[in-house]
């Protein structure tokens, strides 16, 4: 399948047009070798068929993460014109605002002799599974302020510091949501399910800043080798999974109502400017700001963990940075040396942009952005920054986790729980989950090695490497 493609150097590789029939612009993917040896040849389709939606501007992109998806395959970058271009729930996903967020504390690792109480503190305090829910149950009229305002909510309601929301992509809300689009069923689902972690590869993770590999960038952003910090990892929960649900049915009907042509049905879409993509991104904007609550809750609640537990200040936990993935915005960027507003789809794929970007904090601009990468359970995560070479290649973008080669299904028929849990502890990592089940679909052997599609996006330039954070603890799903 490789051989029908065009590596252009390096990590970059092309998909030309032609590749599948009615393609608009090229594909672009990165990868090195070592991945490329295992790459899934229905997420490069899946890519190639990105290439033929309407108004799509420059390339379909994709991330070394790249694994099968619904629609876009995961760790997929579109940009849509918004004169003639569409949106798709198929190109942010069912759990939207999926995204991660990295919190520094006081402690250093040699004070941190007592992560088995401290994991299971934490597992009480911050509801997680499925169906998992909160002692904080929101009526429907707070609910649907959470849906306007986002994180902010949180915030003004005890749940946080008002410079946590400097420290959120967009602060933590966008302000094209509007409830009047979001469905009875998905406003239940939601109500008690704000400040939970939910399942599947979500975590909350306890992790030591192992290696500085950018001391300046360390220093701006807060971070030190040897400091323990906090990751949180979740998304939307049920409300964003059934705004998913519910949009895409009258998407597919738009789709036929605006004969637009498309090699899958998963690709459902609607030109930008129709009432039905309007509703649609206006719900999509609500659940994202649902996803910047659940995530401003739970670390509210884990702060609070620390503070009696070790006697430190809540102040002194400081959030370095949220991110987003699963998501589609509205951003300006360089498009034949103008500057143009288009509409960015990513999907498991996270912003990543470069110094001097006004989204990017004051504080951060003359750096760049923090980009946070996530590695599967018992490896490496990284923190990185954006880079101008980002906006150049990728709207802005790099990649956002390890990206799965296995299935649930096949990772929990290849691995035990019971048996990864003891080769977790025998590495003084403390795992605690809703089950063994659980524990073994998230096994590190179901997933890409994060040091190498870290370094791929490191040498491709959609991103730098700042620190590398080993796990201590970790609770999962």
């Amino acid at each position: 399948m490789l051989e029908d493609l065009r590596k252009l150097g390096g990590v970059e590789w092309e998909i030309p047009i032609g590749y599948t029939p009615h393609m608009k612009v090229p594909g672009k993917f990165f990868l090195s070798d070592r991945l490329a040896a295992e790459v899934d040849e229905g997420a490069i389709q899946q890519l190639a068929n990105v290439a033929t939606m309407p108004g799509i501007v420059k390339y379909a992109l994709a991330m070394p993460d790249i694994h099968w998806g619904y629609g876009f395959p995961i760790g997929g970058v579109a940009a849509f014109s918004l004169d003639n271009g569409v949106i798709s729930p198929g190109g942010v996903g069912f759990d939207i605002n999926c995204g991660v967020r990295l919190v520094t504390t006081p402690l250093r690792e040699e004070d941190f002799d007592n992560r088995r109480e401290l994991i299971e503190r934490l597992f009480r305090a911050v509801p997680t599974g499925v169906g998992a829910r909160t002692s904080h149950k929101l009526s429907i009229s707070e609910l649907e302020k959470v849906l306007i305002e986002g994180a902010s909510w949180a915030v003004e309601h005890g749940y946080g510091m008002r410079e946590d929301l400097v420290h959120c992509e967009q602060g933590g809300r966008m302000e094209e949501a509007d409830t009047a689009h979001v469905s009875e069923k998905a406003i239940q689902r939601g109500i008690p399910q704000c400040g939970t972690l939910g399942s599947g590869n979500h975590f909350l993770e306890i992790q030591a800043a192992r290696e500085i590999l950018d001391a300046e960038a360390a220093e701006t952003f807060g971070i030190a080798e040897g400091q323990i910090c906090m990751m949180i990892h979740c998304g939307s929960r049920g409300l964003g999974h059934q705004v998913c649900t519910d949009h895409l049915k009258t998407l597919e009907s738009s789709t036929k109502k605006y004969q637009i042509d498309l090699p899958d049905r998963q690709l459902a879409c609607a030109p930008l400017q129709s009432k039905e993509g309007e509703a649609y991104f206006a719900a999509m904007a609500a659940a994202a700001n649902y996803a910047w609550a659940n995530r401003q809750m739970i670390m509210h609640n884990a702060r609070n963990v620390f503070t009696e537990l070790y006697g430190i200040d809540y102040e002194e936990m400081k959030l370095i940075y949220d991110v987003a993935h699963n998501v589609a915005k509205f951003e300006e960027h360089l498009v034949d040396e103008k500057r143009v507003e288009l509409c960015v789809h990513r999907k498991g794929a996270t912003r990543a942009f470069g110094p001097d970007r006004p989204e990017v904090p004051r504080e951060f601009r003359a750096i760049g952005q923090p980009v946070i990468i996530p590695g599967s359970m018992g490896t490496s995560s990284y923190l990185l920054k954006g880079t101008r070479t980002a906006m150049e290649k990728s709207f802005g973008s790099t990649c956002h986790g390890a990206g799965r080669v296995l299935s649930r299904t096949k990772a929990k028929k290849q691995f035990k729980g019971a048996t990864l849990k003891k080769e977790l502890s025998e590495k003084h990592i403390v795992i605690r989950a809703a089950s063994n089940a659980v524990i073994a679909e998230e096994a590190p052997g179901a997933y890409k090695p994060s040091d190498e599609v870290v370094r791929v996006v490191d040498e491709a330039g959609l991103s730098r490497v700042v620190a590398r954070l080993e796990p201590l603890g970790v609770i999962k799903g």
